[in-house]
This record gives C-alpha cells, sequence and structure tokens, in this order.
C-alpha cells in the first residue's frame, strides 16, 4: 500500500470547495513517449486502485457557514484502511451537483464514499442522486449499517444511505455526522474490500473463510 509519508497526503485535511470537474480531473494511463514500462503493474494503476475520494453534501459547509468535521474524520479512517484519499471536497444538498460530483470522482477512484444528506428532511437527497449514477446497488451494505447502528442510537432506522456501483467504482453513503460516519465506515470496511476485489474481476473465494460460513 501507498506509505502515509507520500507526497499525495501532505495539507491531506484542507477543505476544497471548487467546480467539480476542477476538482476531479481525469487520470491519464498513457506511457511516456519512448519510456521503458517497468516489470510488473503500472505505479499510476495501482495508485488508481487504491484511491478513495470522499464527498461532504452539506448546504451550511458548502456556504462556509460552518466546519466540516465529518469528512476529514472520513479521509483518517479511509487512510488508516490503507487508501489514498484527497482531502474531502465539499458540496451542496443539491441533487444534479451530487450526480456530477459522483460521476468525476468515480472516473478517477475506486471508491467513492459520501457523507451527509442521507436522512429525510427536504433537502436530504443524497441517496437519490446516488442511485440516478449508480449501475447496480448493494442493498445489504447499508442495510448492516443501519443494523449496526441500532446499537449506537435509535434514530439509525432514519437513515436512507444507499450503496451501489458505477463501473469498477463502489460508491457509498454514509451519515453526516462524524462519530456515525466513522463507526458505519468502521463496520463495512472488509465488505468493501472484498467488494473491489469482485469488481475487478478477482472471484476466487477463500477456502477457510467458506468452510466456516457452512458451519
Amino acid at each position: 500500500m501507498p506509505s502515509r509519508n507520500a507526497h499525495f497526503y501532505r495539507g491531506r485535511h484542507d477543505h476544497l470547495i471548487l467546480s467539480f470537474f476542477d476538482a476531479f480531473p481525469q487520470p491519464s494511463f498513457a506511457a511516456k513517449s519512448g519510456s521503458i514500462a517497468p516489470f510488473g503493474p503500472s505505479p499510476t494503476i495501482v495508485t488508481y486502485m487504491s484511491k478513495a475520494v470522499v464527498i461532504t453534501v452539506s448546504d451550511r459547509c458548502s456556504r462556509g457557514e460552518c466546519e466540516d468535521l465529518s469528512g476529514p474524520a472520513v479521509v483518517q479512517e479511509l487512510e488508516n484502511e490503507g487508501f489514498e484519499v484527497e482531502p474531502p471536497i465539499v458540496i451542496a444538498d443539491d441533487q444534479k451537483a451530487i450526480e456530477d460530483a459522483l460521476r468525476a470522482a468515480a472516473a478517477r477512484a475506486r471508491l467513492v464514499v459520501t457523507t451527509g444528506g442521507t436522512g429525510i428532511a427536504p433537502r436530504d437527497v443524497t441517496p437519490e442522486a446516488t442511485q440516478a449514477v449508480c449501475e447496480r446497488m448493494i442493498p445489504g451494505i447499508p442495510e448492516l449499517m443501519r443494523a449496526e447502528g441500532r446499537e449506537r442510537s435509535y434514530r439509525a432506522p432514519l437513515s436512507r444511505a444507499v450503496c451501489g456501483t458505477i463501473g469498477a467504482t463502489l460508491v457509498l453513503n454514509l451519515p453526516g455526522r462524524p462519530s456515525g460516519a466513522v463507526a458505519s465506515l468502521r463496520m463495512v470496511a472488509p465488505l468493501l474490500r472484498h467488494g473491489l476485489d469482485l469488481l475487478a474481476g478477482e472471484t476466487r473465494h477463500d477456502d477457510a473463510e467458506d468452510e466456516e460460513d457452512q458451519d
């Protein structure tokens, strides 16, 4: 996995409030002219495979009226899981804006995580935006988050968070509160890793794990 001391972690907790396509430039996988490809996987592809993007969805944070605490907390947790993560992107609770941000992020990362906008308030539209851009939904992951969340808060069932795929990219909604977002992410992190393996075509299963499941 990439070292946490590598250059791409500098300034990781700075907040970016900017246009989506400036925030998510498209990666280039073309080799330099005349260069000799190194033995083994391309470093660019390895970085892409382990890259994650965090999007904070909040009207107040996007207007600078309050500090985004959830985004940096999710970034830190993903880094602990071995992902290369940019500083969080902050956008408003606007469905079209969220859809654009999700599509752009999925073009350059294997995992896209949102925090915020998953409740039942009128401006909570993150699940709708996620469903609009995803090709396949994975209901079991948010179901697990809600089930486990009931141990921490009686309000957990009000979450409408969803999870789905865009191509080989996994998209996951997390709650807006920092503690809830981090706890939910920790709960499903092993599933996310396995899901990313499956999306990458790695379909072999651990025999020992299969035997455990049959017991």
